[in-house]
């Protein structure tokens, strides 16, 4: 299970066979049990009443028939997802975004081989619904997402630059709504408090901090009073808060956790040296004598969530109550910079962090093959910026620029990106302007090691004997400390027709520390189309069979074959 599935998931059956699958799942899933009462009905009720989800293994008719009079709000309801007899399906029948029940869907599918049947409307056409950005949305969500869909002009009107998904053409941003278009539908991204009618959607970024101080005991009651009442004068919604900061010295005032909880908000606390550094209007000598810092609830408004001042501006001052003193910061949009790791090249070996991040990016960047494997995942609108080999460092300003700009970008490559690969060029070029998310994947090394046995199962070295960026002194003396430690060896980029000698230097360098019959396994195309792998020894190797799309392991001093598999032994203490 990961962050999505639902914290308590109810699992109601009638049959037998339903009993069956729900066991399955309440075995794979420690979160979620069986729901029994006197009827099927009692059962269903009393799951709706106590759990996040449902899953019911009945007719849909009949889970409709029992949940009906008892549907209030998406946003709270129950995610409900129904399956029917023989497993075959799994149906999203209620809370499909807000509730998680898309999510729920796929992975009951997933565990029962059941096929999950999401009908959403957004989701039926690759496009990201107004609830699954991640930010509260508020006004006409249904009539704005029907117009996305229906193709009609759409204006996004944002109060900065925040990192939004691909959105289709239709939706056409712009500084200022057009006072001449009467009756257009319109999306507003603002933390402010904006007028609205039917065809006017609200999104609410997560932009404004409140800064908390209080005396010690200060009732949770009194502090958020006030602090709604700040927010309401200002014209804030409640519903962009970040988090609530403090002093650390606060972090576990009971008054102000309750409020962060019940605001669904972080609390962050700061030591009372940081919050000194902080340049604010209205410093306090008392606060300084009671705490050791001449403000609390400005300078932590200002510091937010990560500590950065600069892109934050205080728009109001400490307000006091008997016990409660709130500033409010606006922390201004920065772009966001995904770098993601496709894994070796098969679809199913891909993470579905990694789906997700090209589906939340409206720039996608990376080497032209990597790109067409991924483009049925992209959303409609989505800018595609590829480039071929040798254009790395290019890409990786590109990539960088556009996420400076304010723009969520992804930029990938294979394997895993921290890997000889994108993440540590764009991160040169990265700075405190972007937010920056790395999505792991599997690399070539361990999908060359899935197949040619267990040969990373001790201490290993990955070096790459491409000499393009690294001096071939520098490399050689890497292979020779590998050797000396006896190291698996996994090399990268091992050989191609321009550089044809490398690899038998570095296969020569181990040989000098390691016997002849020393297992070594090339394998090429890992997951892909043409894949090969070839065994051979230190001895009998061919440098020529083996080129860019190779990995090459070569065993150490305990690395055998068993059963045709390289094998390096973990040493446990039980074998002996």
């Amino acid at each position: 299970m990961n962050d999505t599935t639902p914290a308590r998931i109810g699992l109601v059956a009638a049959t037998a066979a339903g009993r069956r699958h729900a066991d399955i799942l309440a075995a794979a899933w420690p979160h979620a049990r069986p729901v029994e009462a006197d009827s099927v009905a009692d059962a269903l009720r009393a799951a709706w009443a106590d759990c996040d989800a449902v899953v019911a293994f009945l007719a849909t008719g009949a889970v409709v028939r029992v949940l009906a009079p008892l549907l209030g709000d998406k946003r709270t309801d129950p995610a409900v997802v129904v399956v029917d007899e023989a497993a075959r399906h799994a149906v999203a029948l209620l809370g499909g975004h807000a509730g998680g029940g898309n999510d729920l869907a796929e992975r009951v599918g997933a565990l029962l081989d059941a096929r999950p049947v999401v009908t959403t409307a957004t989701d039926a056409v690759g496009l990201p619904g107004l609830d699954t950005l991640g930010w509260p949305v508020q006004g006409a969500v249904a009539a704005v997402s029907r117009a996305i869909l229906d193709g009609e002009p759409v204006e996004l009107v944002a109060d900065a630059a925040w990192p939004l998904p691909a959105l289709p053409p239709n939706v056409r941003s712009t500084a200022h709504p057009d006072a001449t278009a009467e009756g257009r539908y319109r999306l507003l991204v603002t933390d402010r408090v904006v007028p609205t009618d039917a065809r006017t959607a609200v999104l609410r970024p997560p932009s404004l901090v409140a800064g908390v101080g209080a005396s010690r005991g200060v009732p949770a009651a009194e502090v958020a009073e006030l602090l709604h009442r700040v927010l309401a004068q200002a014209g804030l919604d409640p519903a962009s808060l970040r988090c609530l900061a403090s002093a650390d010295i606060k972090a576990d005032e009971a008054g102000i956790r309750s409020t962060a909880d019940t605001l669904g908000v972080p609390l962050v606390t700061w030591p009372a040296a940081r919050l000194a550094a902080v340049d604010v209007p209205h410093p306090s000598e008392v606060v300084r004598a009671a705490v050791g810092t001449p403000s609390v609830a400005e300078a932590a408004a200002l510091l937010g969530a990560d500590g950065r001042t600069d892109d934050a501006t205080l728009l109001v001052g400490k307000t006091a109550t008997a016990m409660a003193t709130v500033a409010v910061a606006r922390h201004a949009p920065r772009g966001r910079l995904a770098v993601v790791g496709l894994g070796p090249g098969a679809a199913d070996l891909r993470a579905p962090r990694a789906a997700a991040e090209l589906r939340r990016a409206s720039v996608v960047v990376g080497l032209d093959q990597y790109v067409d494997q991924v483009r049925d995942v992209l959303r409609p609108g989505t800018r595609v910026l590829a480039s071929g080999l040798g254009a790395e460092e290019a890409r990786a300003r590109a990539a960088v620029a556009e996420a400076a700009a304010g723009r969520a970008v992804a930029l990938i490559g294979s394997g895993d990106a921290g890997v000889y690969a994108m993440a540590s060029p764009a991160l040169e070029y990265a700075d405190e302007r972007i937010d920056v998310v790395g999505v792991p994947g599997v690399t070539a090394a361990l999908a060359a090691g899935a197949l040619l046995g267990a040969p990373l199962g001790h201490d290993h070295a990955y070096v790459s004997l491409s000499d393009l960026h690294t001096p071939w002194e520098v490399v050689e003396r890497r292979v020779t400390a590998a050797a000396e430690g006896d190291f698996v060896t996994v090399f990268y980029n091992p050989r191609s027709r321009a550089r044809d000698w490398q690899l038998g230097k570095a296969l020569g360098i181990l040989a000098a520390h390691r016997q002849p019959d020393t297992p070594v396994g090339v394998v090429r195309n890992a997951s892909r189309p043409g894949e090969r792998v070839h065994l051979a020894t230190l001895a009998t190797l061919d440098p020529a069979i083996v080129d860019m799309y190779s990995v090459v392991v070569v065993g150490n001093s305990d690395t055998r074959l068993v059963a045709g598999r390289m094998v390096t032994p973990r040493g446990y203490r039980w074998r002996s």
